[in-house]
């Protein structure tokens, strides 16, 4: 088992999982995980976490043999998925991925990128001045790439794309027909870390970035990638200036985003949505298709399809427009 991004230093033994966290743990064979995934994508040959409520129904159906979790959430997990109790889920996740993964960690600079006029591609792209590319880059026919733009390692770029000046891309999959406007940056880590009074340890990051076909991104749009899954932005999907869009979150296709809106991590988003200028969905929602926010409004509660939601706390526009005569 490998990841086609990070480097890989599995499998790891339950064993040395336990001698790892600090726990003990009933260890019944010499059982390997190859991998740490979330819930949903998890193998037999996995481990996974379950660290809310929020995603029980997850649980009942995950493939993974080990999970971490809490007494409280462990009867969640099928019998098929024997639970690793911890104290701190997330913490323990995030030990056990930056073992497996260890340079998921930070964002160095890369050493060996080069101009891209030294470069050979299979495809001719058309680029501007003190163009950069890392390794393992690959672009498609018709690719435009504007001026002092950096494409660091492992990006993969569609046909007929372009990407704006002043832009940094690294850990992403960039689709066909995908406009990225001038001072993006997709692919660099999210904002996740656990805080304490000696150092704040920092979230491992071993997603990537999807944006499929037929995007645009505007001008100063930030993308992070995925923590434990990838972030995705569905076809045809267009954002405004000045967006940000956090670790793990889906969005889906022809939905419409307006200039500086905030997605918080791992919130899902459906397909046919509008979210008006400096709109702010807090993490971990679910937002049905065909939902139209205001611009302004604060979302912190999911938001079922078919729905036009307003203000702070976000609700249904009549109620809104009735209690604001």
């Amino acid at each position: 088992m490998s990841h086609p991004f990070f480097t890989y230093n599995g499998p790891l033994s339950i064993e040395s999982i336990s001698k790892l966290l600090n726990i003990k743990i009933d260890i019944t064979s010499n059982f390997e995980i190859t991998d740490i995934k979330d819930l949903s994508n998890a193998d037999q040959n996995s481990i996974t976490f379950l660290h809310s409520n929020k995603y029980k129904d997850e649980a009942k159906l995950t493939k993974a043999s080990y999970c971490l979790t809490t007494h409280l959430l462990k009867d969640s997990l099928p019998k098929t998925c024997r639970p690793i109790i911890v104290e701190n889920v997330l913490k323990a996740t995030s030990v056990i991925t930056a073992k497996i993964y260890p340079n998921s960690v930070e964002d160095k600079f890369e050493k060996k990128i080069k101009n891209i006029e030294q470069v050979t591609f299979k495809n001719d792209v058309e680029y501007g001045k003190n163009v950069l590319v890392g390794e393992n880059v690959d672009f498609g026919s018709n690719c435009l790439i504007g001026h002092n733009t950096i494409i660091e390692k492992n990006v993969k770029i569609g046909n007929n794309c372009k990407i704006g000046s002043n832009t940094i891309i690294r850990n992403s999959i960039i689709k066909d027909n995908v406009s990225i406007l001038d001072n993006c940056v997709i692919g660099k880590k999210g904002f996740g870390f656990f805080p304490n009074k000696s150092q704040n340890l920092r979230y491992p990051h071993i997603g990537i970035v999807i944006i499929n076909d037929n995007c645009e991104i505007g001008c100063g749009a930030t993308i992070d990638r995925g923590s434990m899954s990838n972030t995705e932005i569905g076809k045809n999907t267009f954002l405004d200036n000045q967006v940000h869009i956090a670790h793990n979150v889906k969005i889906g296709e022809n939905t419409i985003i307006a200039g500086q809106v905030g997605i918080a991590g791992s919130s899902v988003i459906g397909s046919n949505v509008r979210i008006g200028g400096q709109a702010g969905i807090s993490g971990h929602l679910k937002i049905g298709d065909n939902v139209d926010i205001a611009g302004g409004s604060g979302v912190i509660k999911d938001i079922p399809n078919n729905m036009k939601v307003m203000g702070y706390p976000a609700k249904n526009i009549r109620e809104f427009l009735r209690e604001n005569k």
